[in-house]
């Protein structure tokens, strides 16, 4: 299971933390953890590069974190769109289980 928690500060989402196996195919050819692992890649990446946002991106093994620094509106509609892209893949697919932390940390 593909667990994704998204910290929300006031009304915005401030990160997230995608990890696990969603286990929908075998090693390699798992197109939900292929398609969650590329929209990530590029939430992260346009949320650095493009927006210019000022954010701790890591990448570990079987765990990708995004943190912002400071609000970017960009950056927040962004990661925005990313739930809902990732509750879409849910409702599709159901290996992926969301959550939203309040006050912007996780209590894990």
């Amino acid at each position: 299971m593909l667990k994704a928690v998204f910290h929300e500060k006031g009304c915005d989402f401030c990160g997230f933390e995608i990890s696990g196996h969603a286990g929908y195919g075998t090693e390699g050819n798992d197109i939900v953890c292929a398609a969650v692992s590329s929209c990530t890649m590029l939430v992260c990446n346009c949320v650095t590069e493009n927006f210019k946002a000022r954010a701790d991106v890591k990448v570990e093994e079987n765990r990708i974190t995004l943190r912002l620094f400071e609000y970017n509106r960009a950056a927040v509609r962004l990661l925005a769109a990313f739930y809902e892209h990732l509750k879409a893949l849910s409702e599709d697919y159901g290996n992926i289980k969301l959550a939203i932390i309040l006050g912007g940390k996780t209590d894990d």
